[in-house]
């Protein structure tokens, strides 16, 4: 009991990464309109994207520095600097007076999202037990949902405050400048995962990377009680064996389908749409009919829908598996793309049948192609890579991310609502194929066991 505690605690503080991950990239969402009347970019929707994507890119280059330095200076490390970066990027974005001064600390605060996409389930992957290693994985997912929900309840919150003057601090802000209030307020949780990193140890794997292995067994006993510490340490020490691979090995044999898997995942889960609904919802409501704070409401919906959801793939992902799920999954997300694009034609127009396919879609994202990429991309590589080679998965991740992000608008205003929603429909149709015929089960094993 006290070492599934101590697990717990280590993956909880890691996911805080994961938190602040999603309340950062889910903020934007209730700050969008007041951001484009405050820097007059209404008729302009390539800076309106930029407002979205400037975060995405700038996770790009977060998942490229995440690799080298979680491989270089350790995981926990790594983290802290997660932490600093997200505090600095709430505060500087609060402030901001100029849209290049904004989109600068939207920049800084991708590369944080950018590190703790990948740091923090990759720590989780290799603290965890492996009877349980999908389900911690999946808890920085989970965090990363409740992150989003939170970030959505204090825009709406700070909405009202402000519209209503209920509050003495609403007085500091006019109604078009509250994103203020919104993106500032991510700098309190950033500096409580900077606490709770004290006390935290760095990843056993890590540490046999550097050749400390007595510090590494005796985590690992803490972890997973000495027999299982030591049949770990000796898996882990074969999977070290031989010449360091580098980032271009991971696009030769043994590895090379391997690679394959993890970016076909990392992209396709960022192509059937989430973020857009994610970072664009209040807007997309918006431009079927609600008013601003009823947008902001169904953007709560929405959130409350990817909690409970993810909470689904966390209790199943070790019983049922990886494979079902994301089957059972992406057939939900393309039924609801194509019924999304149908509701946003004149015949078929309804808000409230909108907001309800909007929220199976996400429900359907949220126990599938939410947190398994991220398990099976902790899963599939050895311990010498793991750190470059998810660091390239959520590279790619962001990339197509920050694609969709930033074309969005652009596709809503000359392709139209409906015609945007049917393509990512069509997009998801290859995923069937891929699951079935090149994505293996890994529930069950060791994450030395997967890649021997």
């Amino acid at each position: 009991m006290k070492r599934l505690v101590y697990v717990w605690f280590l993956a909880s503080v890691a996911a805080l990464g994961g938190f602040l991950f999603g309340f950062d990239t889910a903020v934007i969402s209730g700050a969008l309109s007041p951001l484009i009347q405050y820097f007059d970019l209404a008729s302009q929707p390539v800076f309106q994207g930029w407002l979205v994507s400037s975060v995405v890119l700038g996770s790009v280059v977060g998942a490229l520095l995440s690799g080298y330095s979680a491989d270089r200076f350790g995981r926990k490390p790594t983290l802290v600097w997660v932490g600093i970066l997200f505090f600095m990027s709430s505060i500087g974005s609060a402030v901001s007076d100029t849209f290049v001064m904004f989109i600068c600390f939207r920049l800084v605060a991708g590369v944080a999202v950018g590190m703790a996409a990948m740091v923090s389930p990759l720590y989780i992957a290799e603290v965890a037990p492996v009877a349980i290693r999908g389900r911690m994985v999946a808890l920085n997912q989970f965090a990363l949902t409740i992150g989003i929900l939170v970030a959505y309840f204090s825009n709406n919150f700070i909405g009202s405050m402000v519209s209503d003057q209920v509050h003495a601090l609403a007085s500091l802000f006019a109604p078009v400048e509250i994103w203020r209030m919104m993106l500032g307020a991510a700098a309190i949780p950033s500096l409580v995962f900077l606490l709770l990193l004290v006390f935290m140890p760095e990843s056993p794997r890590f540490l046999m990377l550097i050749q400390r292995d007595s510090a590494a067994f005796n985590i690992l006993r803490k972890l997973n009680g000495s027999q299982m510490a030591q049949k770990e340490m000796q898996l882990s020490r074969s999977t070290m064996a031989g010449t360091t691979i580098s980032v271009g090995g991971l696009f030769k044999p043994p590895l090379r389908m391997t690679t394959f898997i993890a970016l076909y995942l990392a992209i396709v889960s960022q192509l059937s749409g989430i973020d857009l609904v994610l970072h664009y919802g209040p807007l997309i409501l918006e431009r079927a009919g609600f008013s601003f704070m009823d947008s902001l409401g169904g953007q709560l919906v929405f959130g409350v829908v990817l909690v409970v959801f993810t909470l689904l793939a966390m209790w199943k992902v070790d019983t049922l598996g990886r494979r079902p799920l994301l089957f059972a999954g992406n057939a939900g997300i393309c039924i609801t793309l194509l019924l999304i694009g149908y509701l946003f034609t004149d015949d078929a127009f309804s808000e409230t049948g909108l907001l309800v396919a909007i929220a199976c879609f996400v429900a359907c994202f949220a126990f599938s192609m939410g947190p398994i990429p991220w398990i099976v991309m902790a899963e599939l590589f050895p311990t010498k890579v793991r750190g470059q080679a998810m660091a390239l998965a959520t590279f790619s991740l962001f990339g197509a991310n920050w694609i969709i992000a930033q074309l969005f608008p652009v596709s809503m205003e000359y392709l139209g609502e409906s015609a945007t929603f049917w393509l990512l429909a069509v997009i998801t149709l290859p995923t069937f194929i891929f699951i079935w015929k090149y994505l293996p089960e890994t529930k069950g094993k060791t994450m030395e066991e997967e890649v021997q």
